[in-house]
């Protein structure tokens, strides 16, 4: 199926609060911001900003998979153990149908020696001293919800106007 002409699927909201977070050293960047969404009943909302260090980095990246329906997918996942900048964390705190949080984050770092690396923030990558990061969240008849796609066979974001 070709949906290169296709519309965008589109969905207007209202941001309703902002909550700063801060996570504290060793704690897992994708869990703690789930965490806080959790803890503060979000989870319609965007990751707006995000910075800090961190001991460890878990990503990963587009990879084509040829045997696939369609052959894109993320790739294993890329674990650098080493010292690291987040240059930027961004993305979206959606839920599924039973309302479960499900957040989709990408994080772009740096090293020691500026070398940059991007990617899917997966499970694993741990605050050095602190990461930072503000989120918003979203209300107003928007509804942000990830649900799968048998035809792509990927999670993909819904937005849906209530």
């Amino acid at each position: 199926m070709d949906n290169r002409s296709a519309k965008p699927i589109t969905a207007i909201g209202t941001v309703t609060r902002v909550m700063a977070v801060r996570l504290t050293p060793g704690k897992d960047v994708l869990l703690g911001l789930e965490e806080a969404c959790r803890d503060n009943g979000i989870n319609n909302g965007v990751i707006v900003s995000g910075i800090g260090g961190v001991t460890s980095a878990v990503f990963c990246d587009p990879t084509v998979f040829p045997e696939r329906k369609q052959p894109y997918n993320y790739g294993a996942p890329i674990v650098l153990n080493e010292v690291l900048s987040i240059s930027s964390l961004s993305g979206i705190i959606c839920h599924d149908d039973s309302g479960e949080i499900n957040l989709h984050v990408h994080a772009g770092f740096s090293d020691q020696r500026g070398n940059c690396y991007a990617g899917h923030l997966k499970e694993g990558t741990r605050t050095m001293l602190t990461v930072d990061a503000v989120i918003a969240e979203v209300g107003g008849g928007l509804v942000m919800s990830r649900q799968y796609d048998e035809a792509l066979e990927v999670p993909l974001f819904c937005p849906v106007q209530e």
